[in-house]
């Protein structure tokens, strides 16, 4: 799949369907790689940091969560891109994942998190296999935790691992571990709680229309305004300076 510079970093492209069809594929051969789900946040923290930003362009996949981004593809580079959102991925790996037969380990989050995803997945797929689910402390891990967590998802015999650390913690954790977990790691951050049932998703108008954040703002006010009024102001100031870069030299 080819990708295009948005900004910091280099988006994925292609129908909503192959990128499920390449993650099956990389994790049918348990190819130890990693895909970011990629949105205004991840963005601005790339173009705020050179080396995280090599970590993002390094992923096998880096997917057009937001409409954001989506939009800066066909504005930057006139390609009508469908919108890859980590919300719709995660329960269509698992679809995916129950199809083919591979099995599915859940690392971070929180404890009640993923026992409310667990039981979820127990009645949607009763037949998938949830091979581990882990909550990592909120605490910078040891050399031998991280060992141990490699080990335990290596063990677990997994062929997918979604992974739920928040941006940017959970880029760099797949990117230290590219080579070590034996199977395709997916970055999938919020996605977790919408899916366990602990937080709603935005009504379908605001997600077409660019709201789904300020839809997450009303439900999260202290701990995303900040960001949001922050990142949301950079990344349409580096989107206008880049379009307009992009006209003048055409």
């Amino acid at each position: 799949m080819s990708k295009k510079r948005v900004i910091s970093i280099d988006v994925s492209t292609g129908p909503y369907k192959s990128f499920i069809e390449r993650i099956v594929a990389l994790a049918r051969i348990r190819l130890s790689s990693y895909v970011c789900v990629a949105n205004v946040h991840m963005v601005v923290e790339a173009h705020a940091d050179a080396r995280y930003a090599a970590i993002v362009n390094s992923a096998d996949l880096v997917t057009p969560d937001g409409m954001p981004l989506a939009r800066a593809l066909t504005m930057l580079h006139g390609i009508r891109q469908e919108r890859v959102a980590g919300m719709d991925l995660l329960p269509d790996l698992l679809c995916a994942a129950n199809l083919n037969g591979l099995s599915v380990f859940l690392y971070g989050s929180t404890d009640a998190v993923l026992d409310a995803m667990l039981r979820r997945i127990g009645r949607e797929f009763s037949q998938l296999r949830i091979c581990g689910a882990y909550s990592p402390p909120f605490r910078p891990i040891t050399p031998e935790e991280a060992c141990e967590d490699i080990s335990r998802i290596n063990a677990s015999g997994a062929h997918i691992v979604l992974v739920a650390l928040g941006c940017p913690k959970q880029e760099r954790w797949m990117a230290a571990n590219r080579g070590s977990v034996n199977a395709v790691m997916v970055g999938i951050g919020g996605a977790f709680p919408v899916y366990a049932g602990l937080q709603s998703r935005a009504p379908l108008f605001m997600q077409r229309h660019s709201l789904e954040w300020l839809y997450r703002l009303c439900q999260e006010p202290r701990r995303l305004f900040k960001r949001y009024l922050v990142t949301n102001s950079i990344f349409l100031w580096l989107l206008g300076k880049e379009f307009f870069v992009k006209k003048k030299s055409r």
